[in-house]
């Protein structure tokens, strides 16, 4: 009889809902939020941003901590932070406070991210690409439907403080199917011959290190830059040609779901075919649909241009995660995990910041063709000095 309820599968639901959860509070509740509370634009752009700067500093600790504590600890951890955290916004009456809470909120993310990958890149190392693409996938599932929900609710009830208790009730499920998670890194320990704390620095330097599992980061950083441009950008360039509120949505679900349905293909053309053609050929499919976007006002172009930058983001995301996992020793799964979710976050908080100056200066079209220079050169960087671990 085949097992269905797995440890993977576990994880999968706990992706799924914490994602849920976590996008509902942040989308499109928490513009609205600030906004009402008085945020000006240049603030409420910060509380927006808070908790993926909360990654780039927590994602690293978090990922070596697992290694030392185990991956279960720190899930339990990082759920927590689901499930708290919402109690505490109808409580919120400034703008200052928000971000305060925002920053705290992002903790959750910020650990949860990267040990999850860790946990799922241990499962296997035979099919890890596929595993790691379908975790991604069904993660995502959750994070389109809580916006929906989030404005879903927001409108029909017209409070804030019912949207983010709801929030936090739904917060609570993570926390309590990873009680239900074993701990596949116990072994790991309860290895202390040098000490926790020793052992926790010598997984931070070992992987910050290697050029390598920087470089394959790096990609993702590229990539995720180009991304935020486009997520951050595109509907005020839509609107500026023509194109109605209805219209932006379906472009931009049409993209989101040709990334979602794609993404266990990438992992698993990975597997198959190596990671480097993968990672490559996503990047530059990528790098090259971006300029395009801004030349073009056709509804229908629009959403075919889209929906092949969805897969070009679904062939690189399993692939780098499964790279980096190839990369690094039995041990240090977790800091490689949190070296690059780290790296990944920089790129992805920097690509709207960066586009924002590029477009004031030169307008959208030559911003999107820089950002889309910017992911060649990575990619060419990638090509000449990275070696494929499958293939060498």
């Amino acid at each position: 009889m085949v097992r269905i309820w797995t440890p993977f599968f576990q994880l999968c639901a706990v992706g799924l809902l914490a994602r849920l959860g976590y996008q509902m509070a942040r989308s499109p509740v928490l513009p609205r939020f600030a906004q009402d509370l008085g945020a000006a634009p240049e603030l409420l752009g910060l509380i927006v941003a808070a908790s993926t700067i909360t990654g780039v500093f927590i994602k690293l600790p978090a990922g070596a901590l697992s290694d030392v504590l185990g991956r279960k600890r720190m899930l339990l951890l990082g759920t927590l932070f689901f499930a708290g955290p919402p109690f505490l916004y109808p409580f919120v009456h400034s703008p200052g406070a928000l971000l305060a809470l925002r920053f705290l909120h992002g903790f959750a993310t910020a650990i949860f991210s990267p040990v999850a990958s860790a946990y799922v890149a241990d499962l296997a190392q035979k099919g890890r690409g596929e595993k790691l693409g379908w975790f991604a996938s069904v993660s995502d599932v959750g994070g389109t439907v809580g916006p929906l929900l989030g404005g879903l609710v927001l409108h029909a009830t017209a409070s804030y403080a019912t949207t983010y208790l709801l929030v936090g009730a739904l917060g609570t499920l993570p926390f309590l199917l990873v009680l239900k998670v074993p701990d596949a890194s116990r072994a790991l320990e309860q290895d202390g011959s040098d000490g926790r704390w020793a052992t926790f620095k010598a997984g931070i330097v070992e992987v910050l290190s290697s050029r390598p599992v920087l470089i394959a980061s790096s990609v993702e950083a590229a990539m995720y830059a180009g991304y935020g441009a486009f997520l951050g950008f595109f509907p005020p360039y839509a609107r500026e040609v023509g194109l109605n509120d209805a219209q932006i949505g379906i472009i931009l679900g049409g993209q989101l779901a040709t990334a979602m349905a794609a993404k266990p293909m990438g992992g698993h053309l990975s597997d198959r075919l190596g990671r480097k053609p993968l990672i490559l050929g996503g990047l530059l499919l990528s790098a090259g649909i971006l300029p395009f976007i801004a030349l073009t006002w056709r509804f229908a172009l629009l959403f075919v241009l889209a929906a092949f930058f969805g897969l070009g983001v679904a062939l690189v995301t399993p692939s780098t995660t499964a790279l980096v996992a190839d990369l690094v020793k039995a041990g240090r799964m977790g800091s490689a995990m949190g070296v690059f979710g780290t790296i990944w976050d920089t790129g992805e908080a920097s690509g709207p910041i960066l586009a924002g100056f590029l477009i004031a200066s030169f307008g959208y079209s030559p911003a999107f063709a820089l950002i889309a220079s910017l992911m060649a050169v990575v990619a060419l960087v990638f090509a000449l000095l990275v070696s494929d671990p499958q293939r060498a």
